[in-house]
């Protein structure tokens, strides 16, 4: 009893796994050596598959649940070994554990920059990078394509190739897609569902699926963008001369901050150039319109006569005659009093402006007036 004891106690009755980690995808049940019992219980749960390696071949596949191994749930090993219906002798095999759930947040992006040719910009380099998730589906095929004879499998001896299969697929969508660098960012959910479709088969062929892809940022190089942010400005001012007012300056500043004085030199003849460049060629805004030549100011007088003066108002006087305020009267009829004898040197004056009377050969436009006609003769 007690050998019978022994013997039975190498035989392998229970077989499970549990697992605490989140990046293995194959375990390999350690039976040391040991048979498996005939009738040995195995659980299979959620997430989980059991693949049945003998002699190096593949033979049955359990999906969760709890099974008795006998000979009518082993079919395929039972047809390898030839096994009769009454056998229930112990037996050996490989046992391998598939975890069939979900692996998220893996990453993906392009190591370099991938050519393409923008409807706008011409050739542009751009880059991109993302997520995915993956799982099982084939057990079997997994087993026989990816992990062979490794006990322990993990979800980093996969990820490589798969980035590979994403961005190798990823180029060939960018380049014939015929989507304007521009609207990428608008359309990386439709780019990301052609990728994953297009991948689709390659990965079938590993015994995985893709059950997402994410397409988190496409973007150009540096000095590209650092452009494009220019033209953004620029076309929020809309006016291109600006522009090129704005970028000499911008590499005045720039070439202010070095030490030689070449530099600056250099750096205020970019400018320029650049100004210029962008102000001949199209952009995002169309053509730049030509602007209507305007006549110099030269020619604007030549064509036009000046404006002619404002006529001078004529001053207006009162007179006191007869020691009475009388008036107002203009120069010429000042001058006609003076000739009839009524208004002489000291006649008193006053007009709009001045201090009080004054007599009229103290006003300096009146007292032109006696100049003009002679003094009174002298009386004999």
């Amino acid at each position: 009893m007690a050998l019978f004891d022994f013997l039975s106690g190498e035989f392998i009755d229970i077989i499970e796994w549990t697992d605490d980690t989140r990046d293995t995808m194959v375990w390999r049940f350690e039976r040391r050596g040991n048979a498996i019992k005939y009738g040995a219980k195995l659980t299979v749960r959620e997430g989980q598959a059991a693949v049945f390696v003998h002699e190096g071949q593949i033979a049955d596949v359990f999906g969760p649940g709890l099974y008795m191994l006998e000979t009518n749930n082993m079919p395929i090993l039972t047809t390898l070994q030839n096994w009769d219906h009454g056998f229930k002798s112990p037996f050996k095999s490989e046992i391998y554990f598939v975890n069939t759930t979900r692996f998220n947040g893996l990453k993906w992006g392009t190591k370099n920059p991938i050519i393409a040719r923008d409807p706008e910009f011409g050739p542009v380099r751009i880059r991109a990078f993302g997520t995915y998730s993956m799982r099982v589906t084939d057990p079997a095929r997994f087993m026989s394509e990816i992990v062979g004879t490794d006990g322990e499998f993990t979800s980093d001896e996969i990820t490589f190739q798969l980035r590979n299969i994403i961005v190798q697929e990823f180029s060939r969508m960018i380049a014939s897609s015929g989507i304007p660098v521009l609207d990428m960012a608008a359309n990386t959910d439709q780019l990301g569902k052609m990728v994953a479709k297009a991948i689709t088969p390659t990965i079938a062929g590993y015994g995985l699926t893709i059950p997402e892809f994410y397409i988190e940022n496409v973007s150009l190089p540096d000095e590209v963008e650092a452009m494009l942010d220019k033209r953004t400005s620029m076309g929020i001012i809309g006016d291109i001369d600006r522009f090129g007012q704005y970028a000499q300056a911008e590499a005045m500043l720039n070439a202010s901050k070095n030490t030689g004085g070449a530099g600056a030199a250099l750096g205020a003849g970019l400018g320029a150039a650049i100004g210029m460049g962008m102000a001949a060629q199209r952009g995002p805004w169309g053509q730049i319109p030509a602007q209507p030549q305007q006549p110099s100011p030269q020619l604007q007088n030549a064509a036009l006569p000046p404006p002619l003066p404002a006529p001078a108002s004529e001053k207006l006087w009162h007179v006191a005659l007869n020691g009475e305020a009388d008036g107002p009267f203009g120069r010429g009829d000042i001058g006609r009093m003076v000739k009839e004898g009524q208004f002489t040197r000291e006649t008193l004056v006053w007009t709009a402006g001045q201090d009080g009377w004054k007599p009229a050969d103290e006003v300096d436009e009146l007292a032109q007036l006696f100049t003009i006609a002679p003094p009174p003769l002298p009386k004999s």
